[in-house]
């Protein structure tokens, strides 16, 4: 039995591994990589956490680790508020008015043409329609001259007749089937080389009725002549010239108009009108008052199939 006051001898250290031990270049020691006593050691940093631009980091309490700061508002994050019914009416209500403005805003502006027209285009507007007053009154005086002389007793019959024989004549002047005489307007329309449209046309007609033109004739250089009636169209030629009624008039076009000659002359010159048109197309428009105007132009009487007078 050993002796226990022997010395006990320590065990050999272990072999050490084969190889070079020297250390790589670079490599941290353990004791190197140990922190300093003291200090404390730093929290590694979260890969997902971005430091936002313009925002500084902040040292977390206690730690003294850098955490960078989000940069985003938790209202952000909030449900949008709905809009309540109230605030739908307030904008159904401003919506309403911005239509309301706008509509009463192109309303001003269409009625400004007057306001904007030179004063020698307004005494020309105001010198057709102070004629056609006088005209609309003449008529109204002659009519109730008629009635009062039909309601005359013994000379009703007489001026019965007569007022039937008259009738008859303007309807045949306003149908076509007679021809007329009177004071009017010679208007000639040159093309001057370029190709006038049957609108062009259609519109000095219709321009010359509104003035009180009460017969006319177109004449085209071809000698051609149309009698102008309610049912008178126009289409533009696809070999030149305008067709109307059928019949294929060629430029320069000459209208005979019956009417009072300073009227017409002056609806055809209102700005936009057939003057400026035809001009603005290259054209010309010359417009002759004569004493006597010669409408010899007529139609063929129209056939009714149904229609039958009554007596």
């Amino acid at each position: 039995m050993p002796d226990p006051d022997e010395t006990r001898t320590p065990p050999p250290p272990p072999p050490e591994p084969a190889g070079d031990t020297t250390p790589e270049p670079g490599a941290v020691s353990p004791a190197e990589e140990q922190p300093p006593a003291g200090e404390p050691e730093p929290v590694p940093e979260s890969p997902d956490a971005v430091k936002p631009a313009g925002q500084p980091a902040t040292s977390s309490p206690g730690t003294g680790a850098l955490v960078p700061r989000t940069g985003f508002d938790l209202a952000l994050l909030r449900p949008a508020r709905r809009l309540s019914s109230a605030g739908a009416l307030i904008w159904v209500l401003v919506a309403l008015f911005g239509f309301t403005l706008v509509v009463q805003l192109n309303s001003n502006n269409a009625d400004q043409g007057l306001a904007t027209a030179r004063q020698e285009d307004l005494v020309r507007i105001l010198s057709d329609l102070e004629a056609r007053d006088q005209r609309l009154q003449a008529e109204i005086n002659a009519l109730e001259q008629s009635q009062r002389q039909l309601s005359s007793g013994v000379a009703g019959r007489q001026a019965a007749l007569e007022e039937a024989q008259k009738r008859a004549d303007e309807l045949g002047l306003l149908a076509g089937t007679l021809p007329g005489r009177g004071p009017g307007l010679a208007v000639t329309i040159d093309p001057n080389g370029d190709k006038v449209l049957a609108s062009a046309l259609l519109n000095a007609v219709q321009e010359l009725r509104g003035a009180g033109g009460e017969v006319m004739q177109i004449t085209g250089t071809n000698g051609a002549e149309v009698r102008v009636v309610a049912s008178t169209y126009f289409v533009d030629a696809a070999e030149g010239g305008i067709i109307v009624d059928g019949t294929r008039l060629t430029g320069p076009y000459v209208i005979s108009v019956i009417g009072v000659p300073q009227t017409m002359q002056t609806a055809l010159q209102i700005p936009g009108g057939v003057v400026a048109s035809v001009n603005g197309a290259g054209g010309s428009v010359t417009m002759e008052p004569r004493d006597t105007v010669e409408v010899t132009a007529t139609r063929a009487a129209t056939n009714m199939r149904y229609a039958r007078p009554v007596s």
